[in-house]
């Protein structure tokens, strides 16, 4: 599945951002809000069947507060279908960011006033903005096809909706803003399901959680945490050593 030219470094392009013909045009006009589950490959059945059925408790032990605290965002989990089969979009943040500054993650970010109600469509239209704006995603090319229960990340007060993708069409994508994205890289479920590249992550409070050794990244916290979750729900997960620990400071 080709994503973009490379030059000779091996970096892929972003492609060139749409022109935008209102706050809601690039999404509304070409029906990407529109959440569906028709004619998604087979291989992402057990994924449809999973988000339909998750409970929020069973995703992670954050929750968003009761009392309405937490910044509305969402993220994009991307699906997509490269050389090696299944694969998931993700990036790394740029290192200069005030929030989870150098971690890889899904794109996405908070919620804009024009994105809407964050109970409806809001989510979803930030979703494929903020992929737009940080990885030359073009949203025509995406499928929505599923909403995960929010949930919450303490350290920035995020309440986060996860949103599920199809990337039907692919599209050249790249760090569009070197100073919000390091880099925009695809990885094989492939790889997050062998169990050598499984580990647990230590945080410096001594905080355990699953990560995944891949792209010579060390992918772990709130991105991980959602990752590992849709593994194992999916039945995708293989049995891997859980006493295998690495350092945030983890490098290939």
């Amino acid at each position: 599945m080709t994503r973009g030219a490379r030059d000779d470094s091996g970096v892929t392009q972003a492609a060139a951002r749409p022109q935008r013909g209102g706050p809601h045009a690039p999404y509304e006009e070409q029906g990407a809000l529109r959440v569906s589950t028709q004619g998604l490959p087979g291989w992402l059945g057990p994924v449809v069947e999973a988000a339909a059925t998750l409970r929020p408790t069973q995703l992670s032990r954050f929750l968003p507060p009761e009392d309405g605290r937490g910044r509305q965002s969402a993220v994009l989990i991307l699906f997509g279908e490269g050389p090696r089969g299944p694969e998931l979009l993700l990036m790394e943040r740029a290192g200069t960011l005030r929030s989870h500054a150098g971690q890889p993650s899904f794109p996405g970010g908070a919620l804009d006033p024009e994105d809407g109600d964050p109970h409806t469509t809001g989510p979803l239209r930030a979703a494929l903005r903020e992929a737009e704006e940080e990885t030359g995603l073009d949203p025509a090319g995406v499928q929505l096809f599923g909403v995960l229960p929010r949930l919450y990340i303490p350290v920035s007060e995020f309440v986060v909706t996860p949103v599920l993708g199809w990337w039907r069409d692919p599209s050249p994508v790249g760090a569009v803003d070197p100073a919000e994205t390091a880099r925009v890289f695809t990885v094989p479920v492939a790889d997050l399901t062998d169990p050598d590249h499984r580990v647990m992550a230590v945080h410096p409070s001594g905080h355990l959680g699953p990560a995944f050794t891949v792209e010579s990244a060390l992918v772990w916290g709130f991105t991980a945490g959602v990752i590992d979750r849709i593994l194992h729900f999916a039945g995708w997960e293989l049995p891997w050593d859980r006493s295998r620990q690495v350092p945030l400071d983890w490098r290939a």
